[in-house]
Formats: C-alpha cells, sequence, structure tokens
C-alpha cells in the first residue's frame, strides 16, 4: 500500500438519497467493514438529518449535518455546487463519492453511484404521459445525471445490466460495477422457515409481490396471471400485493382485481408495510413474484430471494443477472406467461423447494459487507492512481 494510499481521506456526498435503496446503500457502506483498512484514513459523510440519524458511529468517519437538505430543492442544489466542494477541500478530502447521479457537486476526482435506470430506458419512460410531471422530471433527471455520470472519473452501476444501457447513451470515462447487499434478517427468514414452500396443510399457495404500483410494475398483469394459473391447475392459489395500494397506476390494480375476483377470494391488496415488516411477509410466502420491466438492481428481489421463496420473475432488464437459472421467468406484460410460470411453480412441490433453496444461495452472495470491502477499495484505487498520474506529470 503506498503513502499516498495509506492517507486518503474520503468524502461522500449523500444529502440527495431520499429514497430507502439509496438510504440502505449508505448505511450498508457505513457498517459493511473498515476503509483503514483499505487505505482510506477517514470518511466525511454528508447528508439529511433523518439518514445521519440511522448511521451508527465509528472511530474512523464524521457526520457533517446540512441545514439547506431542510430547505427547498434550489438551496440543496446552491449548497452542494458551491459549498460542498470548499468544505472538502479545507478537510484534506482525496476523492468524492457521490452517492446518488443526480449530484451537482463539481468535486475531483470523483466516484458517482447510479442507481436511477427509468431515465434511462426510452421504453419505460414512454409509459409516463407528457401531460404528466412525472414525465417532465425524468426528462430532467436523466440530462442531470448523465451529466454528472459524464463529468465523474467513475460512473458506478449495481449491475452489468444498468452499466450496459447507461453506456450506451453517455459519453464515460471508466465505470465500475458494484452490486449492493441486503440485510442478513431477510436471509434468517431463509433459514428459519420449518418446511419448504407449497408445504401447508390447507392446500394454498401463497404468492406475495411486494411493490407499489407503478406504471413498469405490472401488478395489474399479474393479478390475471394469478386467476389463469388457478383455472388451469385447479389450486388455491392466492396473491398478495403489499405496497399495491399506493402509486400511480393502484386504481389500475384495483380495477383489475374487481375484475378477476370480484368476491375478494384470491387477491388481498394492501398498502406500504413498514420495512421491518416485510420479513414477516416473507415468511409466510411460498412464491415470490417480481414483476417489474424496469430496474437497477432490484432490492426487493433480492429480499424475496433471501427469504426461501420459490421465485417467478420478470425476464426483462438485468433480473436473468441476478436469478441465473434460479428462477421461473415471464413476460411482464404477458398475463398468459406469467399464469404459466406460477402455475408450473405451484403444480410441483420439487419445483417449488428447488427454486426456493438455489435462489437463497445465491442470494448470500449480495452481502453489504463485499459491497463495503469492493467500494472502499474502488475510491482507495482511485486516489492512488490519480496521484501516479499528478506525480508523473
Amino acid at each position: 500500500m503506498t503513502s499516498a494510499t495509506s492517507k486518503a481521506v474520503a468524502g461522500i456526498d449523500a444529502t440527495r438519497c431520499r429514497s430507502g435503496g439509496a438510504q440502505a446503500h449508505i448505511r450498508g457502506l457505513m457498517s459493511g467493514g473498515d476503509p483503514r483498512q483499505h487505505g482510506i484514513s477517514h470518511v466525511h459523510l454528508w447528508a439529511h438529518d433523518a439518514l445521519l440519524d440511522a448511521v451508527k458511529p465509528q472511530p474512523w468517519l464524521t457526520l457533517h449535518r446540512v441545514p439547506a437538505t431542510r430547505q427547498s430543492v434550489l438551496h440543496q442544489l446552491f449548497w452542494q455546487r458551491y459549498a460542498l466542494p470548499r468544505k472538502a477541500s479545507a478537510l484534506g478530502v482525496s476523492v468524492m463519492f457521490n452517492a446518488d447521479a443526480g449530484s451537482v457537486c463539481p468535486f475531483q476526482p470523483s466516484i458517482t453511484l447510479s442507481q436511477n435506470m427509468l431515465p434511462f430506458e426510452p421504453v419505460e419512460m414512454r409509459r409516463y404521459d407528457w401531460s404528466t410531471r412525472d414525465r417532465y422530471r425524468l426528462e430532467a433527471l436523466r440530462h442531470i445525471q448523465r451529466h454528472r455520470l459524464e463529468r465523474s472519473t467513475v460512473a458506478l452501476f449495481l449491475s452489468e445490466h444498468a452499466r450496459r444501457v447507461v453506456s450506451s447513451l453517455a459519453r464515460l470515462k471508466q465505470t465500475h460495477v458494484i452490486a449492493h447487499g441486503i440485510e442478513d434478517r431477510f436471509l434468517d427468514v431463509g433459514r428459519s422457515r420449518s418446511s419448504a414452500p407449497g408445504q401447508h396443510a390447507d392446500g394454498i399457495v401463497r404468492c406475495l409481490y411486494v411493490s407499489d404500483a407503478a406504471p413498469y410494475k405490472h401488478q395489474w398483469h399479474v393479478v390475471d396471471g394469478v386467476a389463469r394459473a388457478r383455472a388451469s391447475i385447479g389450486r388455491d392459489i392466492r396473491l398478495r400485493l403489499v405496497g399495491g395500494g399506493t402509486g400511480p397506476c393502484a386504481a389500475r390494480l384495483r380495477e383489475a382485481a374487481q375484475r378477476h375476483d370480484p368476491e375478494g377470494a384470491f387477491v388481498e391488496i394492501l398498502p406500504f408495510l413498514p420495512h421491518g415488516d416485510v420479513p414477516g411477509e416473507l415468511a409466510a410466502a411460498d412464491i415470490f413474484v417480481f414483476a417489474s420491466s424496469c430496474e437497477n438492481l432490484p432490492v426487493t428481489l433480492l429480499e424475496g430471494m433471501g427469504s426461501g421463496a420459490a421465485i417467478a420473475s420478470s425476464s426483462r432488464g438485468p433480473m436473468p443477472e441476478v436469478l441465473g437459472p434460479d428462477g421461473t421467468y415471464f413476460d411482464p406484460e404477458n398475463p398468459a406467461s406469467i399464469g404459466e410460470a406460477i402455475s408450473q411453480l405451484a403444480s410441483s412441490p420439487q419445483a417449488l423447494a428447488a427454486s426456493a433453496a438455489n435462489a437463497s444461495k445465491r442470494a448470500a452472495d449480495y452481502s453489504w459487507q463485499r459491497c463495503a470491502r469492493e467500494t472502499w477499495d474502488l475510491l482507495a484505487r482511485l486516489v492512488s492512481h490519480e496521484t501516479r498520474e499528478s506525480e508523473a506529470a
């Protein structure tokens, strides 16, 4: 390890990290490993109050509260653009990790993490009409995020799929892929199951889908698919849609449930639950359904895999990269395809058990310890490289 690397100081700009996945990524990095083992002597984290309150203190970590995060977006962007670079330089920061590609911080060298695929998927963008504010927001995000990724020393992605798609639309200097992790409690669900999926005395096969009703989540097609599977194999297959009661397409989902299950016999739509309640939902599920057509690296799919449920998944995006041969795939916009996938699993105890066991083993590879180790190492190597380049010049 070079002396330049051993003195590296990393800054992390997480001021714009508001989504659950983005905040989980920061918490995972902070708890997943010691950056000093990779040549980073100290880390400065700038974030909003809620995120800082959820980060455990570390001897190598300084937390910085940002009053601008309590103000308007314009205040936040002004602080990020002008104040943050000065503060980072004064603290001796060697490299900046932008935890959100919407950052406008110009500090260099930098690594910027891309976590939002929707602005870079033209087909998915067309699901949002120009008459809605969402479409204009997504168009703006595409330009802002592409600008930041192109100007970063390294553009970091969560999956090979994300790197391939964004690289085709932006001129990136360097790229790297580091998958995020999942919390151990979701793996504990799989370890603590008392029986294999589908082995219930009441004979019911319970399907679970955890997501809000966004245009690219296709819960209404899943309802149709489950109705077809029930008719096809004659089993009592039930569908629980956690989060389906919220989101821009919630009405479309309710209409599908009314059409296919007017008596409420097999479809149950719930609002979003606290994240701490999700493991309990997973523990009761036999088949975890994931019907999204646009993802970067879906944490809910990884949590479903870790829970010991069999997996019926969309064949789009990074899902085949994540699941490999251990999922039963379908076209998320084709109810017949969804019904066939669920029928294949629900009609075979052996298929249910094999899918669940293999997916659970695969999910164990997605640890925060590995993610933190690879991220700290990448930051340290970038500082070392930039130092050598400066000395050579």
